[in-house]
């Protein structure tokens, strides 16, 4: 069974912000947890921190500000759909965020995606409206086993200006 799910995070960023790093909605635990990337096994804080030679983040205040000086914006593609746990593949309905206030905003020099489906979402929902390319970068999730740590650093070194 479906359930119709409203987005439950606000997008980080500010002026100064010149990544734009799309995922595609908040898993089950980050919906408990109130924030991005929540679930102890995603890669994605491992991978930011590592990058921006920074130390692990605890709290959601300190996620916030890695981000944030490290002049990375960070939100979703969805604000509503239908899914099953946190499930991509059972996502339906889908109702896209309006990045528009961020890329007017912020002086956004490049749009990732976290993952195949954040970057099909974006292609299909939002660019017909932004115009700007993304580059899709593999899923920081624990379902994206084949790629190790030290691969995903690889890859997600593109997002250092």
């Amino acid at each position: 069974m479906h359930d119709r799910i409203k987005h439950p995070i606000s997008p980080v960023y500010n002026k100064e912000s010149k990544i734009l790093i799309l995922g595609s909605f908040p898993s089950v635990k980050s919906r408990e947890g109130e924030f991005f990337y929540h679930h102890p096994q995603n890669r994605f804080w491992k991978v930011i921190s590592s990058l921006c030679k920074e130390p692990l983040p605890n709290s959601i205040e300190e996620k916030k500000q890695l981000l944030l000086k490290n002049k990375i914006a960070l939100w979703d593609v969805i604000e509503s759909c239908d899914i099953i746990g946190s499930s991509d593949s059972s996502i339906r309905n889908v109702v896209p965020n309006d990045i528009s206030e961020i890329l007017r905003l912020a002086d956004i020099q490049k749009i990732v995606a976290n993952g195949g489906t954040a970057y099909r979402l974006y292609m299909r929902y939002m660019f017909p409206r932004t115009n700007q390319e993304i580059i899709k970068l593999p899923s920081t999730s624990p379902a994206n086993a084949t790629y190790s740590l030290e691969r995903l650093l690889e890859e997600w070194a593109c997002i250092i200006l």
